[in-house]
């Protein structure tokens, strides 16, 4: 390929292509028209020699040539900027621009109502959006640029990659209100449910993969011991429907259980094994630990979280 041919502006277009898997997205990321894009990406796919996107459905999927190119272009992109622009300072007040944050829906219950209206008094014409995923994708979407900050507990992370502790968080067994099995051995909410009671009733656990191993199912393997699990649910507001519903009982985190026990007639108790703590806490790629912007939506979301 002839460098001296390249446009600047064309790599901009497959970053925003790589990001969006849409012309259409793709353009208003970076304000322009879906035809100037498809222009782009006829110039792009002549210049590489490869066709880059492939169409499948609606979507724009890329090769395996455009996958090898996606993250060199997106750190090239990224020095550029820092070269260009000055993003020490940040005006949320004229900004516009899009933050993507990934988690589970714990975080996003308890972070995203009271962001979005901190966010929206001081940047009126900035768009929040929380993507549901767990702690596995977190580099490949943080090193691809798609995502601004994920939210996880510990996990391990690339050398490029930075965290921030924000609270501390356990988990805790809810059941049904008058739950039968408990009421009968005399256990009141708060109190811890007794190891072989909590292994002999039916439960279910939160797993997005749908393993059926968690920290708990480690601690109780330590004991020798096995719980029985009959269901899982992707998400704890599922699985907190499914424990109202009175059948099973499941774990989820203390702060998830403080705000949705009471609205779904939920009473709580202490675990038998495998409650301990753990530091909650946000990610992102070091490539924005100057970024004004950044800086600004990491403020935001420590304040929310560590009230």
């Amino acid at each position: 390929m002839n460098i001296a041919s390249l446009d600047l502006n064309l790599l901009r277009v497959f970053d925003a292509l790589m990001v969006e898997r849409s012309v259409t997205r793709a353009g208003e990321r970076i304000g322009l028209s879906q035809p100037a894009v498809s222009a782009a990406l006829n110039r792009l796919r002549h210049l590489v020699g490869d066709q880059l996107f492939v169409r499948e459905g609606n979507a724009m999927v890329p090769t395996p040539r455009a996958l090898a190119l996606g993250i060199a272009v997106r750190e090239a992109l990224d020095r550029i900027d820092q070269v260009f622009s000055d993003h020490s300072t940040f005006d949320p007040s004229i900004a516009r621009r899009t933050f993507r944050l990934l988690g589970s829906d714990y975080f996003s219950t308890m972070l995203m109502p009271d962001l979005s209206r901190r966010v929206l008094a001081e940047a009126p014409n900035v768009l929040l959006q929380f993507l549901d995923g767990g702690p596995r994708a977190m580099p490949h979407v943080l090193s691809e640029g798609t995502i601004d900050l994920t939210l996880a507990p510990p996990v391990d992370i690339p050398e490029w990659a930075a965290f921030q502790f924000l609270f501390k968080s356990r988990l805790v067994v809810a059941a049904k209100k008058g739950q039968p099995d408990l009421a009968k051995a005399g256990i009141k909410a708060g109190e811890a449910v007794p190891l072989d009671l909590f292994c002999s009733l039916p439960q279910v656990i939160c797993s997005t993969d749908g393993g059926l191993s968690t920290a708990i199912d480690s601690a109780l393997h330590a004991r020798g011991r096995k719980r029985r699990i009959v269901l899982t649910m992707p998400h704890f507001h599922a699985l907190a429907l499914a424990v109202a519903g009175g059948h099973v009982m499941g774990s989820m985190p203390s702060q998830f259980a403080a705000i949705t026990a009471e609205s779904l007639g939920l009473d709580l108790f202490e675990l038998p094994v495998g409650g301990d703590e753990l530091d909650m806490g946000m990610y992102w790629h070091r490539r924005y630990d100057g970024d004004g912007a950044h800086r600004w939506l990491r403020e935001k979301v420590r304040t929310v979280l560590e009230a």
